[in-house]
């Protein structure tokens, strides 16, 4: 795993990716994720100051989006398993995305204005 270092211009990133609606612990585990190869919810909980149930219901978003991908760790003993996540797209494609839904979301005001309009 690579260790993850959380700077200035992370913190930018998750607040514009708050301002497309995205909850804080998915935008940080997507920034945290954008930064390393490769990495352990362990790895994210530590870096992000996010507890554990907030990062798995963020890696389950993210999977679900198609954005992520799961990779099990092979471990000895017993013992919660571990899975080693990583983004199964680019960062650019991501923002594509996320593009897409401001669209739709803008287009939906618009119309609900026009009702508006057309009801007064």
């Amino acid at each position: 795993m690579t260790e993850n270092t959380w700077k200035p211009e992370d913190e930018r990133l998750v607040d514009l990716l708050l301002k497309t609606g995205m909850r804080k612990n998915v935008a940080k585990t997507l920034v945290f994720l954008k930064n390393t190869p490769e990495t352990t919810s362990v790895d994210i909980e530590n870096s992000t100051s996010l507890r554990q149930p907030e990062v798995s219901i963020a890696m389950q978003e993210l999977r679900n989006r198609g954005w992520v991908e799961k990779r099990d760790i092979k471990k000895k003993g017993k013992g919660r398993p571990v899975h080693a996540y990583q983004l199964a797209v680019g960062f650019p494609e991501i923002i594509d995305a996320l593009e897409e839904d401001e669209k739709h979301r803008v287009q939906g005001i618009l119309l609900n204005v026009e009702e508006l309009r057309k009801i007064v």
